[in-house]
């Protein structure tokens, strides 16, 4: 039996014969079981040491957020100012928003000066030209012709309403309006030049830019 067991070729085992049912059959390592022989101790187990690892970890605190302070710049072009962006340029008036400024900032001028000097003097042509520069400054492009044709209206409508006036009637004011002007001829074209160069010298830039692009 076990010379047959030894001399088996490789490859899948056979079954013993049925006689041979309950014998053990060695494994390819093992030496065969003699019948008289007495059972082989078993091997004392292998000592097996711990694999060296990585130590173990230890409690990591939390990271504590890291507080970034961010500072407003100064003179910063685009910093919100109540919602809104700023963008370095001045407030540009329509038409309309151009007549009304002009109308009640002249009114403004000539009852200060009534008030003080109970009259339309140098104070009020000072104030007239100091509202023909801004409004042709602030106006948009689309609307620069209002600023050189508000300045007059307002100059007038001043005088209607605060000039001197010897006597009622409308042919009275005509006439009281008419002398207004005659005497404040100066201050009533000076102003108005100045608005109309203004106007003049914007229109000018404008279209040498949309030519340069």
């Amino acid at each position: 039996m076990e010379q047959s067991i030894r001399t088996q070729p490789p490859g899948p085992r056979r079954r013993p014969p049925n006689g041979a049912a309950g014998a053990a059959v060695p494994g390819p390592g093992r030496a065969p079981e003699t019948a008289g022989a007495p059972a082989a101790a078993p091997a004392p187990a292998a000592r097996l040491r711990p694999v060296a690892g990585p130590p173990a970890a230890t409690t990591a605190r939390p990271a504590t957020p890291r507080l970034r302070l961010r500072l407003p710049l100064r003179g910063r072009a685009e910093a919100p100012l109540y919602g809104r962006r700023r963008t370095g340029r001045p407030t540009r008036l329509t038409a309309i928003g151009t007549g009304v400024a002009a109308v009640l900032a002249t009114l403004a001028v000539a009852g200060l000066d009534r008030l003080l000097f109970d009259g339309l003097g140098w104070l009020f042509g000072l104030g007239y030209l100091a509202v023909c520069f801004q409004l042709a400054v602030r106006v948009r492009y689309v609307d620069l012709l209002a600023a050189p044709i508000s300045g007059p209206i307002a100059f007038a409508l001043a005088l209607l309403l605060l000039g001197p006036v010897t006597s009622s009637g409308v042919t009275a004011q005509v006439v009281a309006l008419a002398t207004g002007l005659a005497l404040r001829a100066g201050w009533l074209f000076s102003g108005t030049g100045l608005a109309a160069l203004i106007v003049l010298a914007r229109f000018v830039a404008q279209r040498r830019i949309q030519r340069s692009r």
